[in-house]
């Protein structure tokens, strides 16, 4: 199995979960801007779409888009997602709105939109991201245990960072809690290294 990533992207939520999961997986970066991976490979050979993350099964199966593929994590690992029988739906419904809400919500500053666009932008994930730190259940998004969704969220509040977005006191502790997680630190210190490096969507 191989992970395609960009140090910093969203393919660092799979990055870490495929490390919490404990699955035997290769990794193999991609520049973005030119669409090359690591081995001189088109990446769009291996993903029409362009861009991170993209999941090589064994199976030779390719999985893109970061809800399926940490969907697909968590059906190999269970403890990354909740139980019972609404528990796979409450999950998508999480991955879903910050895929939607919050991950596009990062657009005008990614792609050098206006200054006005930008403005817009940043009320918008405020307003998002207060919603979300409101409804925090104990350390994590649904309790006292991490899932998928929530290693989704920690990279998207890097990001925040990068661009000066002030975010809730709640969502900057939960930022520190899952920073503290060997994963995600080993995971952080593969892809960026002394020099960090953070590529965005």
């Amino acid at each position: 199995m191989k992970l395609y990533y960009s140090p910093g992207a969203c393919s660092l939520a799979t990055h870490i979960a495929l490390l919490e999961a404990g699955l035997d997986f290769e990794l193999e970066r991609v520049d973005l801007k030119r669409k090359v991976t690591g081995a001189g490979v088109d990446f769009t050979t291996i993903n029409t779409k362009g861009y991170v993350p993209a999941l090589v099964l064994d199976s030779g199966e390719i999985i893109t888009e970061n809800l399926a593929v940490l969907d697909w994590i968590t059906i190999q690992f269970p403890d990354l997602g909740l139980d019972g029988p609404l528990g796979r739906t409450r999950l998508l419904e999480a991955l879903a709105y910050l895929s939607s809400e919050i991950h596009k919500g990062f657009k005008p500053f990614w792609h050098g939109a206006s200054p006005e666009a930008k403005a817009e932008g940043e009320i918008q994930l405020i307003k998002r991201l207060h919603w979300l730190g409101e409804r925090l259940e104990g350390h994590y998004l649904f309790g006292d245990q991490p899932t998928v969704a929530d290693y989704y969220l920690f990279v998207m509040l890097r990001w925040t960072a990068k661009f000066g977005i002030v975010i809730p006191q709640a969502l900057s502790t939960f930022q520190s809690r899952i920073l503290s997680r060997p994963s995600v630190q080993a995971a952080i210190g593969f892809e960026e290294g002394p020099a960090r490096q953070v590529s965005g969507l």
